[in-house]
Parts: structure tokens; C-alpha cells; sequence
């Protein structure tokens, strides 16, 4: 064992470091005259002394390994408070002050709100108050103020020492369950959904509001249902407000199964229109909106952009509706009509069930299978285009060659009209039927349009009003 003479001021610490395996010391580097290999033999110079300050003087810099913390806590495990929140020190730029990750037992740093109503999932910061979206409540507190109570219940907001002041939960019970995603902004009115009670709520200067009961409420009763499947996989609700239509934008995104993007407009208060494209996420930045996809941002209403073109795929554009004038009289419709551009088809033009079929028969070409009942359909018409041909028998020849023939629609009367041509399979009792019958009978018929394939495609089509010639039927 060698011997270090040593001064009375100096200190020394005794080091062995071993390679990754853990028993072959290593020494990277020179100390005095000496040079130790990248991998010595174990028990070999492993060991080797280090002075603890530089060149040995007095009061000069430590090279210790440093200070230790250590923990008084009697329980130092870590811990989850799923309904509460901790604030650190303060950040002052102007004066140096960087508490911010300091967090002292000693202080009263934390928040709670009521365990009952579940965990915290979303905070907002508005002006002078803090937003707090639990589970199953939306509550908020002062920010740098409290509020004090009379005995009346009564209150009066003062100043105080206090980050988080006062909690006061909003009226009802309502929450944003676990979808902190479909949350979103546009000055005071905020816009979620609490998929535990099958609502889209708005959050104004009026309190909650249900915005799903505008016309929608067994829609999404039974979407955001279908959000959780029975494997316990859990689908998205991604909400983002669209800043160029000024509308809330809700896409609901089950783990399987088929999605839906929906627009909730605050002008007529109710739902307005349903979209093809399924974003991950979106943004209003200024007057643009945007969304995300598949890690790709996508610049909605561009000038250049086509109509019902969603990353990359071309949509059609469609609407459906219900023709139902004097509603107790059973009815044939002859014929459909539109006011608007050119471009629109009809997909499906059938009545509601006018008799008795057999179980488990499919009672029309669009899916309505398995159902007590028979519906009378028509089939496609085409749009003015799409349907048009020469004597030739060449279909969508150009429009400045006559004569030209049109299987849908034709103009008249500066109108798109167009016969229907009944579609349907025999019921019982029934001698003539499909094409040799003349429109369709019923109470009422569900109509749904669409834009064709063939016209200025991804171009403006716009549809003003659409009716039918009827008459009552002779039953």
C-alpha cells in the first residue's frame, strides 16, 4: 500500500469505477505521469485518489461531488390527487426570480375540488378566472382574489394573498367526462361534450347550455355512446372552432366503427351541416383554419382548394329531406324539381312503409332489409350532364352539339325537373308495378340529392329549394 503525504488543509476522495459489466475497473485519461488503459485487468489500478480541490489551496473551487438531498417525508411514496392542483413559486423576468420549480411543504400550495365528481381533466384560463372541467362538474375559481361571504350568502370579491381563490361550481350537473380534446374556444363561449351524459354542451355568460337538443339529441345520444366499445377502447371527440364559418366543430371518433364530423353554428342554433374529412386535431390561426392529419396540416378554404376535397379525396356534396305536404293524404309524386345550379342528382326519392312484407326481406335496394313493410322507390335520376346523350346513343356528348336528350334532369321553365320512374319490386296484390307505374305513392317521401361525378367537379353547386308535382292517389 502506498503512502500520500498530505497538508493539513487538503482533502482527498478515494475513487473505483468499473466498466459496464461491472467488474472490470476502467480509467479513461492520464493522471500525473501515469497513463491507465480504456480496459485495465480487474484488481489492477482500479482504484486511484482525487484531490478535492483544485491544485490543493486553501478555500479554493470544490470538486466534491456536491450536495445530497435527502427526504423527511415518513411516507415518501409517490401519490396521485386526481381532483387537485398545485401551484410552485413565482417567475419574475425583470428581477431574476425563477421559483418556478420550487414546491414547499411548508405553504399552502393546493387546490382541491369535490373527489365526487371525478378527476380534473382540463383547465382555462380566462382574464382573472381559472376554468375547471372535472368528470361529472365545471367549476371556476379566482385567480390572485377571494371571495368573502356574508351571512346571507351574499359575496364580495376582495384582494388576497391566494393563487387559487374561491371555487364556485357552475349550475348543473354536467362534465367533460374524458374527453378534454373536443373542448374549444371562441371569445366567452367555450364548447365540449360530456359523453357520460350523451350531450355537446356550450359554456356562456348564461351558464351550461345543451346544444345536442337543438334538433339532435337522440343523434348524439346514440354517437357518443358508441364512443366506448366493449373491449373498454376508448374513441376521441376532437372539437376545434372553425374561425372562417365561425362554427364549432365536433368529430366524434369511436375506437371502431364509423366516425362522424359534425358544425354547430351560434347564428340559427343548431347543427348545420355534417363533413367527409376526419381530423386529429385542428387550429384557427388569424382568419385561417386548419387541421391536422396523419401529421400533415391541411389549410381549409383555400382560394384554390375544390369544394368537398378533404386531404386528397373528392367528397360529393349531398342533403336530404322530407317531401310531406297535407300530411293525412296518401299520395303519388310524379315528379321532383330544384331551384339552383347545375350538377345535382337524386339518389333515392322512397316513401315511408305502405305495406305489409315479409320478415327478414330487404323491402329496397338502400339497406332497409330485415323490416316489417314495403316502401315504393325510385330510381337514380341523373343531374342534367350526367343524364344527357345524343341520337347517337353517346353519353355526356359536348353542349354545343344538337340535339341533345336528357335520361334525368332537363330545364324547364328555368327549373331542373324530372319524371319519377318507380323502382320498386311487386307487393302483394299488386298487377302493375316498377317501371310501368308512374311515380311513387305514399304519406310522405325522404328524398336525398347529391353531386355528381361529372360536372365541374369540386366546383360551387348551390340548391335553393327543391318540391314535387303530386296527386292524390286512387288507392
Amino acid at each position: 500500500m502506498g503512502v500520500i503525504e498530505v497538508k493539513y488543509f487538503n482533502s482527498f476522495i478515494l475513487r473505483k469505477t468499473l466498466d459496464t459489466a461491472g467488474d472490470v475497473p476502467v480509467w479513461n485519461g492520464s493522471r500525473g505521469d501515469k497513463t491507465y488503459p480504456q480496459s485495465a485487468p480487474a484488481n489492477d489500478k482500479n482504484w486511484f485518489v482525487e484531490e478535492a480541490r483544485i491544485t490543493g489551496g486553501y478555500n479554493n473551487t470544490s470538486v466534491e461531488p456536491g450536495v445530497k438531498a435527502y427526504l423527511v417525508e415518513d411516507n415518501p411514496n409517490a401519490s396521485f390527487r386526481i381532483n387537485s392542483m398545485i401551484y410552485s413559486g413565482i417567475f419574475n423576468s425583470r428581477t431574476g426570480v425563477n421559483d418556478t420549480n420550487v414546491f414547499s411543504v411548508g405553504e399552502d400550495i393546493i387546490k382541491s375540488v369535490d373527489p365526487a365528481n371525478g378527476s380534473i381533466q382540463k383547465l382555462y384560463a380566462e382574464n382573472t378566472n381559472l376554468t375547471i372541467f372535472q368528470e361529472a362538474k365545471v367549476s371556476r375559481a379566482l385567480i390572485d382574489k377571494d371571495a368573502i361571504y356574508s351571512a346571507e350568502g351574499g359575496g364580495t370579491v376582495t384582494s388576497a394573498n391566494l393563487v387559487i381563490g374561491a371555487i364556485q361550481p357552475y349550475a348543473g350537473k354536467y362534465g367533460i367526462s374524458r374527453n378534454p380534446e373536443s373542448f374549444a374556444v371562441y371569445g366567452n363561449r367555450k364548447y365540449f361534450t360530456d359523453k357520460d351524459r350523451n350531450v355537446v354542451l356550450r359554456l356562456s355568460a348564461d351558464g351550461l347550455t345543451e346544444i345536442s337538443n337543438y334538433g339532435m339529441f337522440d343523434y348524439f345520444r346514440d354517437q357518443l355512446s358508441g364512443l366506448d366499445d366493449s373491449s373498454f377502447s376508448t374513441g376521441k371527440a376532437v372539437g376545434v372552432w372553425d374561425i372562417h364559418n365561425k362554427q364549432y366543430v365536433l368529430s366524434l371518433q369511436p375506437f371502431s366503427g364509423t366516425y362522424s364530423t359534425s358544425a354547430f353554428d351560434d347564428s340559427i342554433n343548431g347543427f348545420t351541416s355534417f363533413f367527409s374529412y376526419k381530423p386529429d386535431h385542428g387550429v384557427s390561426v388569424k382568419n385561417q383554419y386548419y387541421t391536422v392529419k396523419d401529421g400533415v396540416l391541411w389549410l381549409h378554404y383555400a382560394s384554390d382548394a375544390k369544394r368537398s376535397n378533404f386531404y386528397g379525396t373528392q367528397y360529393s356534396s349531398s342533403i336530404e329531406f322530407v317531401f310531406n305536404p297535407k300530411v293525412s293524404l296518401s299520395k303519388v309524386f310524379k315528379t321532383i324539381n330544384y331551384e339552383g345550379g347545375n350538377g345535382w342528382q337524386v339518389d333515392s326519392f322512397k316513401s315511408g312503409i305502405t305495406g305489409v312484407g315479409s320478415v327478414g326481406t330487404p323491402i329496397d335496394a338502400s339497406g332497409d332489409a330485415f323490416t316489417l313493410g314495403t316502401k315504393d322507390t325510385t330510381a337514380l335520376v341523373y343531374s342534367y350532364n350526367q343524364g344527357s346523350y345524343d341520337n347517337f346513343g353517346n353519353q355526356y356528348p359536348a353542349l354545343l352539339t344538337p340535339p341533345i336528350n336528357h335520361a334525368g334532369f332537363t330545364r324547364k321553365e328555368n327549373k331542373y325537373m324530372a319524371n319519377l320512374i318507380n323502382n320498386s319490386p311487386a307487393a302483394a296484390g299488386e298487377v302493375m308495378f316498377g317501371a310501368d307505374m308512374t311515380g311513387i305513392k305514399g304519406y310522405f317521401a325522404t328524398v336525398k340529392m347529391s353531386t355528381d361525378t361529372v360536372t365541374d367537379v369540386g366546383g360551387m353547386k348551390e340548391l335553393f329549394a327543391a318540391s314535387s308535382n303530386y296527386v292524390e292517389s286512387s288507392y
